[in-house]
């Protein structure tokens, strides 16, 4: 990668020679580029080899393999989403362009509606809200989107009762920032960038524990829903739009078909179709006490939830974490392809923790080398105990030894009966 100016843009992806998941995001990235400069964007794409450009690497703090971030006006950017082109195209737009972008005409704005999901706007002249929404706008625009406009650009449906004022359109409607009520605009802006009810990822999950909200999931198979899982979506669906001003401060909500992070969070298997309320911020988890059928129901278990009648699973305390740990490192060593894993089983927690924390991530990069980071020390080992057995007497030499010293015993008994006689 050359680094030019100090105003130009660059998408860099950090990468290993070792790590799989980097080789599989090489197409994709040539193709990024590609698009990119067919659009004219301003954003420019490279990418270093972290094992060779080690001071870069080091000044950017990659920690992680393939690691993607943006450099603009000598600010970084993290990319920590999904490594999929639309994904990593979305983000180099959003934070190559414009902080807050113009919207000019009715026009626009539908244009951006259709594009977006969820959106921010702020409507009105120069203000402290204004700036308080740029610099709102320079740390959060990793995450979404965010415009300016007058009011002749606003639908006429949308009714604000003073200026200025900051907006956020989703799930089909709109809700206006209000200090009193909202707090500070920064900590409202994160907790509203996500929709009211949607399909939740594991990403998606994982960023949403930045926020301090619940999530209440209604968990789904992945192929072939079955009519119980499609109730409880419905259930879930029904309680966001309904009594989204009693719940939505506290809760998100939505489903989610892959339940691979939360067996991980709850540490087993848990069954489909079900709900499950989960605290990213503590890795804490809330189940039914009772079978959920209706919507009272449910809504019975979220004000359990709030009012602390419904017990809390799992949190982030030391035992907790030495569990997780040891579960993770089981679970890894469990799918490596290296068969060393069946003799791993009895390794004490300390070393276990370890394995978390450094094969784990090679197994999942680079499962051939993790075999042989695992299986070359045992093979070092297992040399070191044949060669110091063959240091030691055979059985058949020690047997020889004992008749030497059996058969020279009579004759040392004749000779010293010889010496008494002769002193005698």
């Amino acid at each position: 990668m050359d680094r030019k100016g100090d105003d130009d843009i660059w998408l860099i992806k950090f990468y290993a020679p070792w790590c799989s998941l980097c080789k599989q995001l090489d197409p994709v990235w040539h193709q990024i580029g590609s698009e990119l400069r067919s659009l004219g964007s301003p954003v420019q794409v490279g990418k270093s080899d972290a094992t060779v450009c080690t001071g870069l690497a080091k000044e950017f703090r990659v920690r992680s393999y393939p690691a993607i971030l943006m450099l603009k006006k000598n600010v970084k950017y993290n990319y920590s989403g999904p490594r999929t082109k639309e994904g990593i195209l979305d983000f180099a737009n959003r934070v190559g362009g414009p902080l807050v972008r113009s919207l000019s005409s009715l026009q626009l704005f539908h244009h951006a509606m259709g594009r977006h999901d969820v959106m921010f706007v702020y409507v009105g002249a120069t203000s402290q809200l204004k700036e308080n929404f740029t610099s709102a706008a320079e740390e959060l625009i990793v995450h979404t989107f965010f415009f300016s406009a007058s009011r002749d650009a606003l639908p006429k449906a949308v009714s604000l009762s003073s200026f200025p004022a900051v907006l956020v359109f989703k799930d089909g409607t709109y809700f206006t920032y209000n200090e009193g009520h909202d707090g500070d605009l920064r900590t409202w802006i994160s907790r509203e960038r996500f929709p009211n009810f949607f399909h939740i990822d594991s990403y998606s999950l994982y960023m949403m524990g930045e926020t301090d909200k619940l999530v209440l999931l209604a968990l789904m198979e992945e192929k072939l829903q079955s009519e119980a899982s499609v109730r409880f979506k419905s259930l879930v669906e029904t309680v966001a739009r309904d009594h989204r001003e009693a719940y939505g401060r506290s809760f998100y909500f939505g489903f989610m078909e892959d339940s691979a992070y939360i067996n991980g969070l709850v540490m087993g298997e848990v069954s489909v179709p079900s709900f499950i309320v989960v605290n990213l911020s503590t890795d804490s988890y809330f189940l039914p006490p009772v079978a959920v059928e209706t919507e009272q129901q449910l809504l019975d278990f979220l004000d359990g939830v709030l009012d602390g009648s419904v017990e809390s699973r799992g949190g982030n305390d030391v035992l907790q974490r030495i569990r997780r740990f040891v579960y993770d490192a089981k679970t890894a060593l469990m799918v490596c392809p290296c068969p060393l894993s069946s003799d791993l089983s009895s390794i004490s927690v300390p070393l276990m923790s370890v394995l978390h924390l450094v094969v784990q991530p090679v197994f999942i990069h680079a499962p051939v080398f993790g075999c042989f980071l695992v299986g070359f020390p045992v093979v070092l080992v297992s040399v070191f105990f044949v060669l110091c057995c063959k240091t030691r007497p055979s059985s058949a030499e020690d047997d020889f030894a004992t008749a030497t010293v059996a058969l020279s015993t009579p004759s040392l008994q004749r000779r010293k009966k010889l010496t008494e006689k002769k002193s005698n």
